[in-house]
């Protein structure tokens, strides 16, 4: 399980994030929706030790990763696919995902699980990550993170900018996590992409929780979305 314990953090002077809790248990996808400012993305780079807690505590499965530095919150267990991608684009793919496998030890089987989820990405091994499509490279920064056979995983805005084919894909793969046991905490503006695959939605406002509930209540009353996200 992944528990995010009064979590407050910031930048500079400039604190963000005021005493937030959530846990995601395995096999459950959380949403973290709000509207932009909210501190979404800041609880993910939080969470990842990227950014110093104020105060509070993060912890995977029973241990307190928040103490480790931040090069060791993944070797722990916990795959981020941040905004943005952030891959190594002048190295091919087979080396994106070889950084994947060295950070915890994994065998060429992961390779060939987490391969099988991204058939594309087989047929573009010796490519250079920045020749691929934008679904492709959000496809490799997936399969990056499940290189590492991560027990809880954050993503990050994971449909961004792509067409409802690579949506769709990107979606089932995510699904597919879940039946595995994967904890996952999701941020997505798409409210329609993640309603479809959330179990549980956690508001956050001004850094603070809102209300938490399920998707499946939320998929009938969208009243609630209306008002922390303002769509």
């Amino acid at each position: 399980m992944l528990e995010l314990r009064e979590i407050s953090a910031g930048y500079g002077h400039a604190q963000v994030l005021r005493e937030l809790s959530l846990s995601v248990a395995p096999g459950e996808i959380l949403c973290l929706l709000g509207r932009n400012g909210a501190g979404k993305t800041t609880t993910m780079k939080a969470v990842m030790g990227l950014l110093p807690l104020i105060s509070g505590s993060v912890w995977l499965d029973g241990q307190e990763i928040s103490r480790l530095p931040p090069h060791r919150v993944p070797q722990a267990g916990l795959g981020y696919v941040p905004q943005g991608r952030r891959l190594f684009t002048g190295l091919s793919v087979a080396q994106n995902l070889e950084i994947g496998l060295r950070t915890r030890g994994s065998g060429r089987h992961v390779r060939d699980e987490v391969l099988a989820l991204f058939p594309r990405l087989r047929e573009r091994l010796s490519q250079r990550a920045e020749t691929l499509s934008g679904g492709e490279q959000q496809m490799l920064a997936m399969a990056r993170a499940l290189c590492i056979e991560p027990k809880a995983l954050l993503l990050d805005e994971p449909t961004e900018g792509l067409q409802p084919s690579m949506i769709d894909a990107i979606r089932q793969v995510i699904a597919r996590l879940r039946e595995s046991g994967v904890a996952i905490l999701l941020v997505e503006q798409r409210v329609d992409a993640v309603l479809s695959v959330a179990d549980r939605v956690v508001f956050i406002e001004n850094g603070r929780n809102g209300e938490t509930m399920s998707a499946e209540a939320l998929r009938k009353d969208h009243s609630l979305i209306d008002r922390y996200v303002g769509i």
